[in-house]
């Protein structure tokens, strides 16, 4: 079954100021196609893509807010439901849940016979029926209108669903080094190598003690593992994220701190061009999506559509990371880096390297070798990825479920402080939970209600 996942990018100039109002959704179905028609207060700048496994269709409307219901008929579609959400506090993005892959056609039409600017979405199935995921429900107050998406939209893994049971996202643990490789050395002797796995190990355990969440281990022992192949056993384990711990060094002892790497551009470019130039390559997935049938042009545009989303989705979930390892311990940057290490080069599973301080400092080299510190060092970890998942928990997966039960269809009358009081949080968490740049609310978006202090 030939699934296609090219994006359809139709850049068009867009009024400053003002939000773009989507006045009105409808949905048409007949002979095989269906269209969707966003009715818009202005010219839209947008983009519109598919995703596979569950198969869906993203439209995003920069600078736009929805003032109308989604239908909620689909009879004669491949649309299973409809979901949106606010990105970045003001763009609009609409999600189509779909029950079998479809190719897109979209366009805009102008002002005419009384009509105002059209954005134009047509769906031609292009096969058949796939497994249905459970989809989150939105509150009963409001059954017309289903849950904010995630703020953003990573590529993730190629999880074919056997059934409608949610799954468990997939965190990838990668000690770096092993056997023949003992990596750095402190001037005490300690390896970097038997570190990191104790750290590794740490994370694994306290993961595990995470509903919603499964660790695996790319190396459980003290024997090597060549790097392509790290990224071989996460993409096998069918990995949402992957995380590899290392121990930095350097020739001047008073250096300390941890870092957080994430893919260069540069480093992306790199592996594309040795991705698309070795033949067996081409029946790799990205995004899972199979390049062997496709040419060389579309190939390199996949790839690189692939890799920019993950790259994007690997310095959110980094940044989260980071931020908790500050509170541990000293940090030698106190931003996300990019560099070219080949563990962070699989297009399709957001990655990043840690380093957890420097074991040729003398003071990192013993907090380093504390099983207490290395507790300490993986709570941090896990406190990120925790956080990550929470606002970019993959569809279909448990924790996906869990945080589509707390958020609030926004009613008339309502305000910031009245949904805080309801809720037991306060308003500025509200507003740095969504993102918010002020305290106007719209009608029928979707606020994210963060944990209160009870629950």
């Amino acid at each position: 079954m030939k699934k296609i996942t090219a994006l359809l990018l139709l850049l068009l100039s867009a009024q400053a100021g003002a939000a773009t109002k989507v006045q009105e959704v409808s949905l048409t179905a007949a002979a095989g196609t269906s269209r969707l028609v966003l009715n818009l207060s202005a010219s839209p700048t947008y983009k519109v893509f598919t995703l596979a496994h569950p198969e869906r269709v993203v439209i995003d409307v920069r600078n736009a807010r929805l003032t109308s219901p989604l239908p909620g008929n689909f009879s004669g579609s491949p649309i299973q439901s409809l979901r949106s959400g606010i990105r970045h506090g003001r763009d609009l993005r609409v999600v189509l849940d779909l029950s079998a892959p479809v190719a897109l056609k979209s366009f805009v039409l102008q002002p005419s016979d009384n009509q105002g600017y059209r954005l134009v979405v047509d769906l031609k199935r292009t096969g058949g029926v796939v497994p249905a995921v459970a989809a989150p429900q939105a509150p009963p107050a409001a059954p017309a209108r289903a849950p904010a998406v995630a703020a953003s939209a990573p590529v993730v893994a190629d999880h074919q669903p056997s059934n409608t049971q949610p799954r468990d996202v997939i965190v990838a643990i990668d000690a770096g080094h092993g056997g023949i490789d003992p990596g750095a050395h402190g001037p005490h002797g300690v390896r970097e190598k038997d570190v990191v796995l104790a750290i590794a190990r740490q994370v694994q355990r306290q993961l595990r003690a995470v509903a919603g969440i499964k660790p695996v281990l790319t190396r459980d022992g003290d024997y090597f593992v060549p790097l392509r192949k790290r990224v071989a056993k996460a993409r096998d384990s069918k990995a949402d994220l992957l995380i590899s711990i290392h121990a930095d060094a350097i020739d001047v002892p008073s250096v300390r701190g941890s870092s957080v790497y994430v893919l260069s551009h540069r480093g992306a470019s790199s592996e594309a061009a040795r991705w698309l130039a070795e033949k067996e390559n081409a029946a790799d997935l990205v995004g899972g999506v199979s390049l062997d049938d496709k040419d060389d042009v579309l190939k390199s545009v996949l790839l690189d559509l692939s890799q920019t989303a993950t790259i994007e989705a690997s310095a959110k979930a980094g940044k989260e990371v980071l931020q908790e390892l500050g509170g541990v311990g000293k940090l030698h940057r106190h931003h996300v880096e990019h560099a070219g290490f080949v563990v962070l080069k699989a297009p399709d599973i957001p990655s990043m390297l840690i380093e957890t301080a420097f074991i040729s400092n003398p003071k990192d080299e013993r907090r380093l070798q504390s099983p207490s510190y290395q507790r300490r060092l993986a709570a941090a970890i896990v406190e990120g990825v925790r956080d990550y998942f929470q606002e970019n928990a993959p569809p279909g997966t448990k924790l996906a479920m869990a945080n589509a039960a707390r958020q609030h269809i926004i009613a008339k009358g309502d305000t910031l402080s009245t949904i805080a009081d309801q809720y037991g949080v306060s308003v500025d968490t509200l507003r740095v939970s969504n993102n918010l740049t002020s305290d106007r609310l719209y009608v029928g978006n979707v606020l994210r209600i963060p944990p209160s202090n009870g629950t």
